[in-house]
């Protein structure tokens, strides 16, 4: 989506299909009873969505009069030596999840700085972010979200909502949650945060105003 935001800064007029599909069962290797590989298959889940970025000038948008969210900002973030955190290992019988038990700690520490830089930037304050939309990906990691970041409960409900309904579906997951937003009806001028982190470790951010 960041991709997308920025063709469409380069050319206004134009649409942009961001499609995003994940075979996450794919990962699941028969007899391999490793606790990484059993709560891999547990918590995640095929998945597939899309979504359209439009540029300011895109035709699509002459008749759209009720908000949408309006990306304005945008920023990824690899950490250092992080591998052994997420992602997966190529063997010659498939992939191997890899998946840290430090991930949630890893958000604790490392994401508020990480989140604070960013907004800060582009004169936001934690305060002024009226929705997160977050990739839910596990429990632990939304607890974490919310410790790292102050957040109550009703911030991640949407987040939490997905999980339990869809599982974690890799890249597709925030897709799920961004349409929660939409279909709830967020106000005019309402600022949104997009989060999700992923193998690398990495962190992806985006900045949302509802215009």
């Amino acid at each position: 989506m960041s991709r997308a935001y920025e063709y469409c800064l380069a050319f206004p007029i134009a649409n942009v299909l961001v499609l995003s599909i994940e075979l996450c069962s794919l990962t699941f290797q028969h007899g391999d009873r490793s606790k990484s590989n059993l709560i891999g298959t547990s918590l995640f889940a095929d998945g597939v969505a899309c979504a359209v970025i439009c540029g300011d000038d895109s035709p699509v948008l002459k008749d759209i009069s009720h908000p949408l969210p309006t990306i304005f900002a945008t920023q990824s973030t690899l950490l250092r030596d992080s591998l052994d955190v997420m992602g997966w290992e190529v063997k010659n019988n498939g992939l191997y999840v890899v998946f840290s038990k430090d991930i949630p700690t890893l958000v604790r520490n490392w994401l508020r700085p990480n989140v604070e830089g960013f907004i800060n930037v582009n004169g936001i304050k934690l305060e002024d972010i009226k929705h997160f939309v977050a990739h839910p990906g596990g429990r632990k990691v939304i607890e974490a979200y919310q410790e790292a970041l102050g957040m109550d409960e009703s911030m991640t409900s949407e987040s939490m909502k997905v999980l339990k309904e869809y599982g974690n579906m890799s890249s597709v997951t925030i897709l799920y949650v961004l349409k929660e937003y939409m279909n709830k009806g967020c106000e005019r001028g309402d600022i949104g945060l997009g989060t999700a982190l992923g193998p690398g470790f990495s962190s992806e951010l985006l900045l949302m105003r509802w215009e």
